[in-house]
């Protein structure tokens, strides 16, 4: 298949908001290509190359000076994904110049709106509106099989190139040979807010209240003495965290798997600020963490685990089962580091008080009759939390006055567009910003910057802010038709992608008196 056609699909992508026509252009494309192209295919058409970053940022592109290719075009997808595979492979001395060279004799081949494609695509910026759900119905409805197939095996597998080429080449019958598979990491599965605790209650006829914590998601593989820790995007910090790692040894048991929560906890047994847990593991997994007071001691930091899933025991896979199960398999394991919570409490609303006391966010409420749905954000498991937040994206900056001439501070946040479009502002806020922080947000975002002007500076919508606000109102000033009130920086998310951002659904369920 030609990168042209790639680079049509993905304008036709960027040109509708119908979730229809986007699943349909997708499917089309998936069913044209050979196997051996779909790896490379599905991640172009989701944003991003197969390799993931492959150490060639906006600036090196920009330098590369390389003419584009006058005459029809001619590039593969297969031929764009082995150069692109020959960057990330790149190390050592002179690996610059090796990664610049390949990427100039690819762009040479590119035709100007090839070129462009490929730019957007190195540096984040291919906001075509192919976001991974559209995918998983795209792959549906190219291989002729049942959505919730693909959807379990994408769980198990953690990786929709695989599944696509399961599902493609093989059908329905592909995608159930997936199976739960020790020391490979399953996407996690995710919560809804509620209004209140009532609301949450009510959603169920049965639940477990358990503690809210803040601190960074994980999840535990352990087979005999082999131990594996990921985060909540499947990348392995296993190297970076050796007190989990002995912890989970010593758990009586021969093989599990287990989700939940780290954190640093202080003298007093209460939470640490969430930005000194993420310091532990953040650089060397080189995420975008904002900046914590007295780094030395912030390495020496130990992280405690609190464990609310098991999805696995001793040979047995229990992501069918019911909560009520996996639950029971999850106390006679955990022990100690068991979250705090309680079955069905006779008063739910001194579970959340004892949870606020201990400095933890809220709760979460669970349905006990529920299996593990990685991935989704149904009403199984609904959170509630006193402090209204949402995760947004931040678009852009605007540079400081007064005391903060020279930093970067008033910040534009922009929530998810559900569809896969790009990310819809709602808002601006100065407010909750220390002076660490100014400091890191200006040399960060000159960092990921797309465009300036006198003012502002723009930059890749990639990094996620959590944000406190006393809901939103109807307004015109934003394309979204709503904007925040009152918002307030509470911390960075460098645990999250924009992909898990709030949705501007999210947002506007916020309006007051909505």
């Amino acid at each position: 298949m030609l990168l042209a056609d790639v680079v049509s699909a993905s304008a036709a992508l960027a040109a509708t908001r119908s979730r229809k026509a986007k699943i349909a252009t997708l499917a089309g494309v998936l069913k044209r290509a050979d196997a051996g192209e779909l790896p490379a295919l599905v991640a172009f058409l989701t944003g991003g190359p197969a390799q993931g970053r492959i150490g060639a940022g906006w600036r090196t592109l920009a330098e590369l000076g390389a003419a584009s290719w006058t005459g029809p075009p001619t590039l593969t997808v297969t031929e764009v994904d082995a150069a692109l595979g020959e960057v990330a492979a790149a190390s050592g001395d002179g690996s610059a110049g090796r990664r610049a060279g390949t990427l100039r004799a690819l762009f040479s081949r590119a035709t100007e709106e090839e070129q462009r494609f490929l730019f957007r695509l190195l540096t984040g910026e291919l906001r075509q509106g192919a976001l991974e759900g559209l995918m998983v119905d795209a792959i549906a409805s190219a291989s002729g099989v049942p959505v919730e197939a693909v959807r379990r095996a994408f769980m198990l597998s953690g990786r929709l190139p695989v599944t696509a080429v399961a599902a493609v080449t093989g059908g329905e019958r592909s995608l159930g040979e997936f199976r739960l598979e020790l020391g490979r990491p399953l996407r996690p599965m995710l919560a809804s807010p509620a209004e209140s605790l009532e609301d949450a209650l009510s959603q169920h006829e049965a639940a477990i209240v358990e503690y809210k914590m803040d601190g960074a998601r994980i999840q535990v593989h352990r087979q005999g003495d082999d131990v594996h820790v990921y985060t909540r995007t499947l990348r392995e910090i296993t190297a970076h965290v050796g007190e989990l790692v002995e912890l989970v040894r010593g758990l009586p048991c021969r093989s599990v798997v287990l989700d939940g929560e780290t954190l640093a906890l202080d003298d007093a047994g209460r939470p640490k600020p969430f930005q000194e847990t993420m310091s532990r593991f953040s650089r060397q997994l080189g995420l975008r963490a904002a900046p914590s007071t007295h780094e030395e001691q912030v390495r020496e930091l130990l992280l405690r685990p609190y464990f609310f899933d098991c999805l696995h025991l001793d040979g047995v896979d229990l992501l069918d089962a019911p909560l009520r199960e996996r639950n029971a398999a999850l106390r006679t394991v955990a022990g100690d580091h068991l979250i705090p919570g309680e079955i069905e409490p006779a008063d739910a609303a001194a579970v959340l008080e004892a949870a606020l006391e201990a400095g933890h966010e809220g709760v979460m409420v669970k349905a006990l009759d529920s299996p593990y749905a990685a991935g989704r954000r149904g009403r199984a498991w609904l959170k509630v939390k006193p402090v209204q937040t949402l995760d947004l994206v931040v678009l852009a900056a605007e540079w400081g006055h007064g005391r903060r001439t020279g930093y970067l501070s008033n910040l534009h946040l922009g929530a998810r567009d559900p569809d896969g479009g790009p990310p819809i502002m709602v808002g601006k806020t100065f407010k909750g910003l220390t002076d660490e922080l100014l400091a890191w947000q200006t040399r960060t975002f000159q960092e990921i910057e797309t465009s300036r002007d006198q003012w502002t500076v723009h930059v890749r919508p990639e990094l996620v802010v959590e944000i406190e606000l006393d809901g939103a109102q109807v307004s015109p000033r934003y394309p979204g038709g709503v904007a925040l009130r009152f918002a307030r920086v509470v911390r960075y998310r460098p645990d999250k992608q924009a992909a898990d951002a709030d949705t501007i659904d999210a947002v506007r369920a916020t309006l007051r008196g909505g």
